[in-house]
C-alpha cells in the first residue's frame, strides 16, 4: 500500500479507500475503578468511530465497557492488561520467567475530585487518572470541542511519568495517535493499539536484532520474524517487543502477535504499539538508566546460564565439510601450524544428502562417527552440528512425522518452487514445538547424537514457520515468532540433560530466547557493511535482553558471486579483530575461512588468535557475570553513559565487558573516528594514556593493530602461557594484569 502519511491507513492500516469491514473503537474516560487481589481494576468505556480519516464518535452506537488491570511487580515495574474478545490467558507464557525475587506489591486507590491516585504499599505513586477539564478561553464555535480522552500517567518507578498520548492531533477530529483502542475486523478479528507520549530529544533503542541507526526515534517496525536474508535491511532474524527510552523507562509488550511499532515516526509525539490480537499486555519497567533497565526486563523474561568454557575457543566452519577426511585434515593442519581452536562445526554437508536434514550421518564419508567424534575429542576438538526445524519430502522422518502429526499438518497444498528460498517454504512441514509429543520426538533425534558426543546443535532456521498449517496449541499467526524460543529451549534442554553444558548455536529470536545461548548475527555479507551492520544488529539485540552474541567471521557470503567472491585479506583481518573482541568467534561462510587460504596475513591472523586465548579468562569471567545480571557481553556505549548525548548515536563502537572500549575499523584505510566517553582511557596495544570526552579524529591504527582502549586502573585476568585449545587451560596459569601507569601495551606483555 502506498504511503498516505495518515496515521489511520499507514499505522492502523485502515483501506484509504475505506472499503474494509473494519471499525474503530476509542477509550474514553474511566466509568469506575476498584482494588482486587492487590491489582486496580479500571473499567473503560470505548465509542466507535465514524468510518473516515477525520475522527468523530458514532453517538447511536452504544459504548462498549472493558476492565483494565494494572499491577505493580516490585517499585520498578507496572503491568497493564485489558482484553477485548476471547478468554486468552496471558498471565502466564513461555516468554515470562519472572524472578522469585519479583515480588507483586498491593496497590491502593486514592479518588479525588478530577482525579484517581494509585499508590502501592509502600505509599509510592505508580499511576495517576486525570478527569481535569482543560483550561479554555472561549471565543470560537468553529470547530467542535474535543472528546473526552482517557488520561493516564504511569509512574513504574515512582519517580518519572510515562503517559499516555491523549491529545496527538491537529484538530479534535484529525488525530496523529490514539490513546487506548482496539480496531474491530468482521474479517480477522480484533487487533489493539496504545500509544505513549514522546519528548522531542527522546532516543529509543532496541526492537531485536535492527540493522539500524543507534537512535531508532523516526522509524517504524513490523516486528515479524524473518529470514533476514543479510543485516543490511528491514527484515530481521529477531524481533524482540521491546525498546529502552532515554527517559529512563523501558517498554516490552508481552505478545508474540504480529506487532508495530512507531518511534516518534507517524507522529513525532507519540510512541505508537499495534497489536494483532484482542489483548495488550504490556510493562512499563523503570529504573532510569539502561542497565538497570534491562535487568527489570530480565528478571521478567528470564537471565541465561553462562555456556562452556571451551565455547569461547575458536570455532572453526564453513558452508560445509563433507567428510570425516576433510575435517580430520584441517583439524591436524591447525594443530601443526599452532593455531589454537576448540571447535569444529560440520554444516550442512553431513547429512546423506546436503541440506537434507535427517539427524544422521552420511555412512560412507563418515563412517565410524562416534570414533570420529572420539578421536577429535582427543586432539582437543569438540564437534557442532547444523540441522533444520523442517522436514523435507523425502527426508527419513517424514512418514513418521506425518503420521503422529509431529509435523503440523498442512491445510491444503501448497503452491510453491521448492529449493530456492532457504526457508520454511522449501520443504514439506514443520515440527510442531506446541506439541509435547513433537517436542520430545524431536528431544530424542538430538539425544542419538549427543550422545555419540556431539557438544552442541545449530539451531539454523526457525524465524518462519509453515502458517498453512494446523498446530496443536496455537495459531500459526501467535507461533511464527515464538517459535525460534520453542526450537531452541528443546535443543538446549536435551544438551543439557545429556552433556551436563548448556548450548546451542541460534539465529531465530523473540522475548525470552536469551535464557538459551547463544545467539548469532545471521547472514552477512563477506563486506564492510556487512561487517557494520552485523555490529548494528548485535548492539540493537544486547540492549534487548541479549547477553551472548555472535557473527560469521568474516561475513557468510561473498558479493557478487554469492559462493565464489575472493574475500579482502584486510577484511579478513579486522572482521577477526571484531570476532577476538565478541563474547563467541566462529569463521563460516560459503567459501574457504581457514587462516592459511589467507597467506598473506595468516601471521596475523595467528597472533589474533593467541590473543584470544590469552583473554579467555576475562571473557569468561564476563560471561559468569552475565548469567548474574544479563548484561550483554558487548554493549552499546550509552549503558553505560546515558547521560551522554553522543553515545545515543554511537552504533559503530562498543563496551567488551566493563573494562574494554572496542572500535573496529570497518574499511580498507586504516583509520577511523572515534569516541572516548569520559574517563581515563589505556590504548590496549600502545600503553599510550587518554582523557575521555572527545573524539580522535582519523585515528591511525595498522592491520595488525586494532583500536581498542582499557579503563585506567582496570585488572584485567590474562592466561599466561600459549595452549592450542582451553583443555590445555589450568586456573593456576591465569595472571592479573593491572593497567596502571607503567602498563606499556599488551604485546610488550606477551614479550
Amino acid at each position: 500500500m502506498k504511503r498516505t502519511n495518515y496515521q489511520l491507513f499507514d499505522f492502523l492500516d485502515f483501506d484509504p479507500e475505506l472499503q474494509d469491514s473494519k471499525f474503530l473503537w476509542i477509550a474514553e474516560n474511566p466509568s469506575g475503578i476498584e482494588e482486587k487481589n492487590g491489582d486496580v481494576l479500571v473499567e473503560i468505556p470505548f465509542q466507535k468511530q465514524k468510518p473516515g480519516n477525520d475522527i468523530s464518535p458514532d453517538k447511536e452506537t452504544p459504548r462498549k465497557l472493558f476492565t483494565l488491570k494494572i499491577s505493580a511487580y516490585g517499585p520498578s515495574i507496572l503491568r497493564a492488561t485489558i482484553q477485548f474478545d476471547g478468554n486468552l490467558n496471558k498471565e502466564s507464557s513461555e516468554m515470562l520467567q519472572i524472578d522469585s525475587s519479583l515480588k507483586k506489591q498491593a496497590l491502593k486507590v486514592i479518588k479525588n475530585e478530577d482525579s484517581w491516585l494509585i499508590e502501592d504499599e509502600n505509599k509510592q505513586k505508580r499511576a495517576f487518572f486525570s478527569f481535569k477539564a482543560p483550561e479554555i478561553d472561549y471565543w470560537s464555535d468553529l470547530l467542535p470541542p474535543p472528546e473526552k480522552r482517557l488520561q493516564i500517567s504511569f509512574y513504574p518507578d515512582g519517580a518519572g511519568a510515562v503517559s499516555l498520548s491523549s491529545f496527538d492531533q491537529f484538530f479534535p477530529a484529525r488525530v496523529e495517535a490514539m490513546p487506548l483502542a482496539f480496531i474491530e475486523n468482521e474479517d480477522n478479528g480484533f487487533f489493539c493499539t496504545f500509544s505513549l507520549g514522546t519528548q522531542p530529544d527522546e532516543h529509543f533503542v532496541g526492537t531485536g536484532e535492527r540493522f539500524s541507526k543507534m537512535d531508532l526515534s523516526g522509524q517504524t517496525f513490523q516486528l515479524k520474524n524473518q529470514d533476514g536474508q543479510g543485516v543490511n535491511n528491514k527484515r530481521t532474524y529477531k524481533n524482540i517487543p521491546f525498546y529502552l527510552s532515554s527517559k529512563g523507562y523501558g517498554l516490552f509488550v508481552h505478545t508474540s502477535a504480529y506487532t508495530k511499532l512507531s518511534l516518534a515516526d507517524h507522529s513525532t509525539r507519540s510512541a505508537q504499539v499495534l497489536v494483532e490480537e484482542p489483548v495488550l499486555d504490556w510493562f512499563l519497567i523503570g529504573g532510569k538508566k539502561p542497565d538497570k533497565i534491562l535487568y527489570h526486563y530480565r528478571q521478567l523474561t528470564g537471565f541465561p546460564e553462562a555456556p562452556p568454557k571451551w565455547s569461547y575457543g575458536i570455532w572453526m566452519s564453513r558452508m560445509t565439510y563433507f567428510s570425516a577426511e576433510e575435517v580430520n585434515e584441517i583439524c591436524q593442519r591447525l594443530r601443526k601450524e599452532n593455531y589454537p581452536c576448540d571447535v569444529i562445526h560440520l554444516d550442512t554437508g553431513w547429512f546423506e544428502t546436503d541440506w537434507l536434514c535427517e539427524w544422521k550421518f552420511n555412512k560412507e564419508r563418515f563412517l565410524e562417527p562416534e570414533k570420529f567424534i572420539s578421536d577429535l575429542k582427543e586432539s582437543g576438538f569438540r564437534v557442532s552440528l547444523w540441522q533444520m526445524p523442517y522436514i523435507a519430502e523425502n527426508a527419513e522422518q517424514f512418514e513418521e512425522a506425518r503420521e503422529h502429526n509431529y509435523m503440523a499438518p498442512l491445510k491444503e497444498n501448497q503452491n510453491k518452487e521448492r529449493g530456492s528460498n532457504f526457508s520454511a517454504l522449501d520443504y514439506a512441514g514443520t515440527i510442531d514445538f506446541t506439541f509435547p509429543e513433537a517436542v520430545e520426538w524431536y528431544k530424542n533425534l538430538l539425544r542419538r547424537l549427543l550422545k555419540m558426543g556431539v557438544v552442541c546443535i545449530k539451531t539454523d532456521f526457525g524465524e518462519e514457520i509453515h502458517l498453512d498449517a494446523d498446530y496443536k496449541n496455537m495459531k500459526p499467526e501467535l507461533l511464527n515468532n515464538l517459535y525460534g524460543l520453542l526450537y531452541q529451549k528443546a535443543a538446549y534442554e536435551v544438551t543439557r540433560e545429556e552433556t551436563g553444558e548448556g548450548i546451542i548455536w541460534a539465529r531465530a529470536g523473540w522475548a525470552g530466547c536469551q535464557r538459551y545461548p547463544l545467539h548469532w548475527g545471521g547472514d552477512a555479507a563477506a563486506t564492510w557493511d556487512g561487517m557494520a551492520g552485523s555490529l548494528k544488529g548485535g548492539l540493537h539485540l544486547g540492549l534487548s535482553g541479549f547477553g551472548f552474541w555472535s557473527h560469521d567471521v568474516p561475513g557468510f557470503h561473498g558479493v557478487p558471486n554469492f559462493m565464489n567472491s575472493i574475500i579482502p585479506d584486510d577484511l579478513y583481518v579486522r572482521w577477526t579483530q571484531f570476532g577476538v573482541f565478541s563474547s563467541h568467534i566462529r569463521y563460516h561462510g560459503t567459501s574457504k575461512r581457514e587462516p592459511w587460504h589467507f597467506p598473506k596475513v595468516a601471521d596475523t591472523i595467528k597472533k589474533w588468535w593467541k590473543l584470544r586465548y590469552l583473554l579467555l579468562p576475562y571473557i569468561e569471567e564476563t560471561g559468569i557475570k552475565l548469567g548474574k545480571t544479563g548484561f550483554p557481553v558487548l554493549r552499546a556505549l550509552l549503558f553505560h553513559h546515558p547521560e551522554d548525548k553522543m553515545c545515543w548515536h554511537i552504533d559503530d563502537q562498543y563496551y567488551f565487558g566493563e573494562s574494554f572500549l572496542v572500535a573496529p575499523v570497518m574499511n580498507s584505510d586504516n583509520k577511523r573516528d572515534a569516541y572516548l566517553p569520559e574517563g581515563n582511557w589505556v590504548n590496549f596495544f600502545s600503553g599510550e594514556k587518554f582523557i575521555g570526552g572527545k573524539w580522535l579524529k582519523g585515528f591511525k591504527t595498522p592491520l595488525d593493530e586494532m583500536p581498542v582502549w582499557v579503563k585506567s586502573d582496570s585488572v584485567i585476568p590474562i592466561y599466561s602461557e600459549e595452549v592450542s585449545c582451553t583443555d590445555e587451560m589450568k586456573d593456576s596459569k591465569i595472571i592479573q594484569i593491572e593497567i596502571d601507569k607503567d602498563f606499556r601495551g599488551i604485546w610488550n606483555i606477551l614479550k
